[in-house]
């Protein structure tokens, strides 16, 4: 049986919820970050012109489209956070009452929690590493290419940046699961 991608998208979007001001800014950002990908397309449509066209093919081209593409697919943690629409194994969560709901996620908030805070300490050891040299003068990592550019520094600050953002963005879902309204126990079924 095929189920009607109109009663599929609709479904989605219930259960879909924008849950803090913060995950609202953060849901809307992807309108911006969403030209990365076009200009990772015509950088790559500039180097095959180049290559193939005028038979001069450039040295950028390459490390700049893995670089927007690497940061955009980074940027997606935070806005699947923002918009609820992660990775979750909805066959307990929707089986449960909306009370047994609520613990599920004060429970997975709070892993969450320990996780993001075990993920920044590490992304901060990565990315101080990638910015300052063993005797503490900045020098950001570069590729090592002809062209070198620091980019895999700039990632590496962009996973913390992210990883920090999720934290926080975990810790206002947290507070306002405590804080939501427990059902009355007629009604917690």
């Amino acid at each position: 049986m095929t189920e009607d991608p109109d009663l599929v998208a609709a479904d989605d979007e219930a259960h879909s919820e924008i849950r803090t001001g913060l995950d609202r800014i953060v849901a809307g950002s992807n309108r911006i970050f969403s030209w990365a990908i076009f200009a990772a397309f015509v950088i790559s449509v500039i180097e095959i012109f180049a290559r193939y066209l005028l038979n001069s093919p450039t040295f950028w081209a390459h490390e700049t489209t893995t670089f927007l593409i690497a940061a955009i697919f980074l940027l997606g943690g935070p806005i699947a956070l923002a918009r609820d629409r992660h990775i979750r194994v909805r066959i307990i969560y929707d089986a449960v009452s909306p009370q047994k709901r609520r613990w599920l996620d004060i429970l997975n908030s709070s892993i969450a929690l320990v996780f993001f805070a075990g993920l920044a300490y590490a992304s901060w050891i990565m990315t101080s590493r990638s910015i300052f040299t063993p005797t503490g003068q900045i020098r950001l990592e570069g590729t090592g290419t002809a062209w070198n550019p620091p980019t895999p520094a700039l990632l590496k600050m962009l996973v913390l940046f992210c990883v920090v953002l999720m934290f926080v963005q975990t810790l206002l879902h947290l507070v306002s699961a405590i804080r939501r309204r427990p059902m009355s126990p007629g009604r917690d079924n």
